[in-house]
């Protein structure tokens, strides 16, 4: 099952939702969001806090333990859950008709619900808080008071092949582009017979490109990089910004820790001389995610390689929280931290410097050094992210 809501309000309360639903039917629930709504804010109103009761443990390995034996005989009770939560779907609360004006009625979930409501006021709107099953006869009592239905969804038909395939007349993708953002007025413009593709991309007007706040320790970083005209193998993070201007650095990324992988990659495809014009980008966070893994194959596998650690003593990019080099535990305890250079050495790598972020003329003379040696050379730039510095000071 998954659940998709349409605003900060909603965001909290599907979550609970989707924890009841989990109990209820014993099964994961999803709760999906898109970026759009996960970089809003709104007022958000709270309940009392309920506490419940504790389990107790039931030994259960068919269950839980999905060898391929198990798995047939759980897959048969995986379908019933899931026909039950159709059925149950009709009477959720997260699934809600607005009967208005009944010559347009218009199915849609998650943050384009916003949009249908901006655009067309009047008209009737069937509101999906849960997406996955689909309450088919809901779905099929609204479309059968309406005189055109229509099926608003961003990106790809999801919805509404699964309601073409139960013989319901509908309009879809026709009439929107498949690709980026809905608005308000190109759902308009749709619905009128007026949208095209160009529509989403006309609406991109602005030109200001993101790059690091004012003080970053991760700009000094990336100006040394240009300035030696580096290519870096880049990962997840504020830094993954060193791809854009005016820095221009970063030439790939794929996911968490692979800044490394692809940089030893690499280097056993084209050789120790290719890779002297590259470094690999991390930051803290991440590598203690899961850098360190990658980190461990270049070094058995006696790869060489520069890579650049970079130590802003936090999780920048998702909110500031801890990890297990700050000395802050996930209960805000204090604790002793993991340190970053000393876990290098244990793995056996020699060439293990820490550097100020901000001095950029060590760094320099660091990386020209590296370049010349045929090891593993790690560099982590330390450099307290300027926003957390900023709070320590409130």
């Amino acid at each position: 099952p998954v659940l998709e809501p349409s605003d900060c309000q909603e965001a909290k309360e599907f979550i609970k939702k989707a924890f009841d639903y989990c109990e209820i039917y014993d099964i994961p629930v999803i709760l999906r969001t898109t970026t759009r709504l996960s970089h809003s804010r709104g007022q958000v109103a709270f309940e009392e806090r309920i506490e419940c009761d504790d389990k107790p443990y039931v030994r259960n390995a068919e269950k839980n333990i999905l060898l391929p034996a198990y798995a047939r005989k759980r897959h048969i009770l995986l379908e019933e859950r899931m026909r039950k939560l159709e059925e149950a779907g009709e009477y959720f609360d997260i699934n809600r008709a607005e009967y208005l004006d009944n010559n347009i009625g218009i199915v849609t979930s998650g943050i384009v619900y916003q949009y249908v409501k901006e655009a067309f006021p009047e008209a009737s709107v069937l509101k999906l808080g849960m997406v996955n099953p689909l309450p088919r006869k809901l779905i099929e009592e609204f479309a059968s008071k309406v005189s055109q239905l229509y099926i608003v969804e961003e990106l790809e038909p999801v919805i509404e092949e699964q309601i073409r395939s139960w013989g319901i007349s509908c309009k879809g993708k026709e009439l929107f582009t498949r690709h980026g953002e809905y608005s308000a007025s190109l759902i308009r413009k749709g619905i009128s017979g007026q949208a095209t593709d160009e529509d989403y991309f006309e609406a991109d007007i602005s030109k200001r490109y993101i790059t690091f706040c004012p003080g970053c320790p991760h700009a000094g970083v990336f100006s040394v990089l240009k300035h030696l005209k580096l290519h870096a193998s880049g990962d997840i993070g504020c830094y993954t910004l060193g791809a854009l201007k005016p820095f221009e650095v970063i030439d790939n990324v794929l996911c968490m820790g692979a800044g490394i992988s692809m940089l030893h990659g690499m280097e056993k495809a084209k050789g120790t001389q290719y890779v002297r014009d590259w470094v690999a980008v991390i930051g803290d966070s991440t590598f203690m995610h899961t850098g360190i893994n990658s980190l461990i194959n270049m070094v058995y596998n006696q790869a060489t390689g520069i890579i650049i650690i970079l130590d802003n003593g936090t999780t920048a990019m998702t909110g500031h929280q801890n990890h297990p080099a700050t000395g802050i535990t996930l209960q805000n305890k204090k604790a002793a931290p993991i340190s970053i250079t000393g876990l290098c050495k244990a793995l056996g790598i020699e060439r293990v410097y820490e550097v100020d972020a901000y001095d950029k003329i060590a760094l320099e003379d660091m990386l020209k050094e590296s370049q010349m040696v045929q090891q593993i050379t790690v560099i982590v730039a330390k450099g307290t992210c300027v926003l957390k510095k900023k709070r320590a000071v409130r």
